[in-house]
């Protein structure tokens, strides 16, 4: 394929924008190369500004789970948008989308919405941290909750010691409240609690991780966090920014059997506007302002355009939970078909697969982490990103992403995207 304009207008991004995107993953420094840039969407489809069309494995990162530009969608966006932008008050559409979102999900009374996953996560820290009176949170390496500061932080010299930012600008201070474990380790999550009795605030986790491939909790591990949550009085934060509504009507907890305290949401939840939500238990959301002590405002949260988008969207989804068996069916098609054909050109591989997220790591050992992630083959996955590339197949640009699949992929583009990794290997 021809990428002549992708480039040229990545040199021009480049002068007024840093790296020349808005988001670095965007940029191909995992798998070289420059960024294809996109012209247009529709269903299952991309098409770039050089006039070549891709099947589409990202989905905007999860929330395009009918596909792009999906008419019903587009159509509220448009009617709505007829009378006004945004208003900085009240509307009755936030209250339409709430109450929709609150009768899907479990274990939620409330939601209040923001606008993007990254303040979603934050906000759903700080409610811990109030409604506990504790100021220590325990996340896990591999999962990815935003740019915060709380966020930004790596591992530490020890099991028991805070852990240390990995990023210029997060203070020392601001990581001394931040506890790193490992996914599925459940004795290291134990360690970490007994070591800081009655100081945790909240457990915060991808509850099927989505940022180091997907990663699939062991039921020991998803149900251990419970008990210890529930044992020592520490809330359980889920964010479902990549899970929820798609891999069940009811997201992840629906899927795992698992009650989380407080749940987090990104643009699905705005049928892929810039969006985000945090809810839980009323007796825990009245600690937010105006009824509680602890502070949370956006100018722009519940913006028209992002509600009418996102109850157009949930709509659906809720009316026709076939949806979710229909992604899974795909997605195990899919799954059957890359690991015969890795298979037979004796290509090692582990493949995850939950719902409708899917991730291919070149390596022969099981992945259950960041750790086992990080051990595969990442020379043979810029090959393989490339290839499909050229071969109208995109895949996230990073070994360490999910695969997302729409309902609008139809069976012969998965064959497509089967035939075209026996392409190039």
């Amino acid at each position: 394929m021809r990428y002549q304009r992708s480039s040229a207008l990545f040199q021009e991004a480049k002068k007024y924008i840093p790296g020349g995107v808005n988001s670095p993953v965007r940029a191909f420094k995992a798998v070289g190369g420059d960024p294809i840039f996109v012209k247009e969407a529709k269903g299952a489809y991309l098409y770039d500004e050089d006039g070549n069309r891709f099947i589409d494995y990202i989905a905007s990162w999860g929330p395009l789970i009918l596909g792009h530009a999906y008419e019903p969608v587009i159509n509220a966006v448009i009617e709505k948008a007829k009378k006004g932008t945004s208003f900085g008050m009240p509307t009755e559409i936030e209250t339409e989308l709430a109450k929709l979102a609150v009768s899907m999900v479990p274990n939620i009374d409330q939601i209040r919405f923001v606008n993007s996953g990254t303040e979603a996560c934050m906000s759903a820290v700080r409610l811990a941290r109030g409604y506990t009176g504790r100021d220590k949170i325990i996340k896990f390496a591999g999962c990815y909750h935003g740019h915060s500061d709380s966020f930004l932080i790596q591992a530490g010299s020890g099991a028991v010691t805070f852990g240390s930012p990995n990023s210029p600008g997060v203070t020392q201070g601001t990581a001394k409240d931040t506890l790193l474990a490992d996914y599925n380790d459940l004795e290291g999550v134990i360690n970490l609690v007994k070591a800081n009795k009655g100081e945790i605030a909240a457990i915060i986790l991808e509850p099927v991780a989505g940022n180091m491939g997907c990663i699939i909790p062991t039921d020991e591990f998803i149900n251990g966090l419970r008990s210890i949550c529930t044992q020592e009085d520490i809330l359980l934060l889920f964010d479902e920014v990549m899970t929820g509504f798609r891999l069940a009507r009811g997201g992840a907890q629906e899927a795992l059997g698992v009650a989380a305290d407080i749940v987090m949401f990104g643009k699905v939840i705005g049928g892929g506007l810039p969006v985000g939500a945090f809810a839980a238990r009323e007796e825990i959301m009245n600690h937010l302002a105006p009824n509680g002590p602890v502070y949370q405002a956006g100018t722009l949260s519940g913006n028209p355009l992002a509600m009418s988008a996102g109850l157009a969207m949930l709509k659906q989804l809720n009316n026709q939970p076939e949806i979710f068996e229909s992604l899974a069916n795909k997605t195990e098609y899919l799954h059957k078909g890359l690991a015969e054909v890795l298979t037979s050109k004796n290509i090692p591989h582990q493949i995850n697969r939950y719902g409708s997220m899917i991730s291919v790591h070149f390596t022969e050992e099981p992945v259950i982490d960041f750790s086992s992630s990080a051990k595969g083959n990442n020379e043979i996955f810029k090959s393989y990103f490339h290839g499909m590339l050229d071969n109208g197949i995109y895949l996230p640009p990073s070994a360490f992403e999910s695969y997302f699949l729409n309902d609008a992929i139809q069976y012969e583009d998965l064959d497509a995207t089967i035939a075209a990794v026996k392409t190039i290997f």
